[in-house]
């Protein structure tokens, strides 16, 4: 059985017979499912203000949807992703470590 480790690793289905084929030879891990529960924490958050164009919303709160997630909740999971990303690509870059 194949492991979803990433969100994006879920294709776009044209019916419900595709998903379940998909779903029968995957399961998601149970890292990515616990990382998209919203747990109340001690530390406070900040709120912000995003401005979407009305159409990008609606894609993203479809996605959101079909993920039974809050579209908020799946923007943040989206963003903190990405920032793993880009703070491993800045270590790898580092000049430290070239020295090793």
């Amino acid at each position: 059985m194949n492991t979803i480790e990433r969100w994006n690793q879920i294709p776009e289905f044209e019916d419900e017979k595709d998903e379940a084929e998909f779903w029968a030879d995957h399961s998601l891990d149970p890292r990515l499912m616990n990382a998209s529960v919203q747990r109340q924490t001690v530390r406070e958050s900040t709120t912000i203000t995003l401005r979407f164009d009305p159409q990008m919303l609606s894609r993203i709160k479809r996605l959101a949807r079909h993920r039974y997630l809050n579209y908020q909740s799946m923007i943040k999971q989206w963003l903190s992703e990405r920032l793993e990303e880009e703070v491993a690509k800045q270590m790898d870059r580092s000049p430290e470590r070239d020295q090793d």
